[in-house]
């Protein structure tokens, strides 16, 4: 009969370290797996923006947007769009983000005046006044309001007190002559009749003129309470119909390209006087009988911004190569001479270039002589990814 042995004290101490191994790897597995199962679990829901908060957007006057813990845009109003404070969903200044990331951090509401750019594109900037604040969990505002408009103000007054005393004393100084002849030639029906059709043009050229002064000031002092959703097609429509007659007096043939259904967020009446100038210029500077082709298309910028181009091309003189960094300067004519026979004030194309600016984009220009010129007004397609707050007067409508 064989018998069992002792159980020795050293067998004891080898089984209760095995079983302190083999318990360690299992906590330790069980550790990574809970990792991976934590790692794993979906994503809670985004937090949603409370209607009280919804509703004070709303009326608010300061442009708005409402950020997440990951700063992607769930809110935005209109004016915020406009002013170019978000695109594809996020915030597009670092500045603001900035100051974003340091309210978040520490709770502390953030004030700041701040030189921003009005878009993707051009040189003009804004200075606006930010405040940044935390408005629920994981939730924090930021408001922005537009100073540029005071400080535009006195500039507009210098500029027009210089615009005035330079352009109007042309006709302003033919009408005092041709009135003092007509004064002088009373008996002469043949000289009265042919002064009086000269007075009748200088008052025109003086009233177009003036117009176009009050227009080119209404829009340095533009702001974005009127801006909406602009539907291009329609935009060139209007500005083709208003050149429509003088077009016909000249047997210039207006083409206009399919219809895009391209938006943009902005002042319709500004737009389409920015396109109805760029014809009106066509059709003057065009040969009787000649062709303008008006279109919109689609198009992306080589900083990947998606932008509406509307593109007026003509079959006119076209303007020299070392001109055409000064045709958007006010009051600059390419040729002075042809300018009084048009009537041309020299103001048209910068109306189209403050437009293009006030709107976040630009306008260029390609031509050559004889060749006729192509003018391209680029505006940043209207940013549909996130809901815009709504519009108190048109939920009360």
């Amino acid at each position: 009969m064989v018998g069992v042995g002792p159980f020795f004290p050293d067998a004891a101490c080898l089984v209760a370290a095995l079983v302190g191994v083999l318990v360690g790897a299992a906590a330790t597995a069980a550790f990574r797996w809970s990792e991976r199962v934590q790692k794993t679990v979906p994503p809670g829901p985004e937090p949603l923006v409370d209607d009280g908060v919804v509703r004070v957007l709303a009326v608010l006057r300061s442009a708005a947007v409402v950020v997440d813990d990951s700063d992607a845009v769930v809110r935005a109003t209109p004016a915020a769009f406009a002013l170019g404070l978000v695109r594809d969903g996020a915030l597009v200044h670092e500045p603001i983000r900035r100051l974003v990331a340091g309210v978040r951090a520490d709770g502390v509401i953030a004030d700041a005046e701040l030189d921003l750019p009005r878009g993707p594109m051009g040189p003009v900037t804004l200075r606006v006044s930010v405040r940044v604040a935390q408005v629920a969990p994981g939730l924090i505002a930021v408001l922005v309001d537009d100073l540029t408009q005071a400080r535009r103000v006195e500039a507009i007054r210098r500029d027009f007190v210089a615009n005035v005393s330079h352009e109007l004393k042309t006709p302003v100084g033919a009408l005092a002559l041709l009135a003092e002849a007509v004064s002088e030639a009373p008996d002469d029906a043949q000289a009265v009749r042919r002064f009086a059709g000269r007075m009748t043009d200088e008052t025109t050229r003086l009233s177009r003129l003036v117009h176009e002064i009050i227009e080119l000031s209404r829009l340095q002092v533009a702001t974005t309470d009127g801006l909406r959703l602009v539907e291009v097609d329609d935009v060139i429509a209007e500005a083709v119909d208003a050149v429509s007659t003088t077009a016909s007096a000249r047997s210039v043939r207006l083409t206009v390209g399919p219809s895009t259904g391209l938006q943009v967020t902005g002042d319709r009446q500004m737009l389409v006087t920015a396109v109805r100038n760029l014809v009106d210029n066509a059709v003057a500077y065009s040969a009787d009988g000649a062709s303008v082709s008006v279109a919109a298309r689609s198009s992306r910028t080589d900083a990947g911004v998606d932008v509406a181009e509307v593109v007026v091309v003509d079959e006119g003189v076209g303007i020299p190569a070392d001109l055409q960094e000064r045709v958007f300067e006010r009051f600059f004519r390419v040729d002075p001479a042809r300018s009084r026979d048009t009537g041309g004030t020299g103001l048209g194309l910068s109306i189209v270039k403050h437009v293009a600016a006030d709107h976040g984009g630009d306008v260029t220009v390609w031509s050559q002589p004889g060749r006729g010129s192509t003018f391209t007004i680029r505006v940043p397609k209207a940013d549909q990814g996130v809901r815009e707050a709504p519009n108190p007067q048109e939920d009360a409508a």
